[in-house]
């Protein structure tokens, strides 16, 4: 889903996914819009049962690194791929 020209976050919910998204594009107004997805997790049928990622195309802002990105996942229960 995700190669280089990418960062991955990945999220426990919707919700989390949609309000990383909305902070980012307050934070950095030269972001490209950021790409929601919903991924299952292997062996599970149930819709519930469900990550979310937000992916984020290059060219990032020289202001967000990964670090930033990194702790960005973390306030929200998810983590940077």
């Amino acid at each position: 889903m995700h190669d280089e020209d990418s960062y991955v976050i990945v999220l426990p919910d919707r919700d989390a996914a949609e309000a990383v998204a909305e902070e980012l594009g307050e934070r950095y107004p030269d972001l490209p819009e950021p790409e929601l997805h919903r991924e299952a997790l292997a062996g599970e049928d149930d819709a519930e049962d469900a990550q979310w990622l937000v992916v984020l195309q290059q060219p990032l802002p020289d202001s967000l690194t990964r670090p930033a990105l990194s702790t960005l996942a973390a306030e929200y229960d998810g983590w940077l791929e």
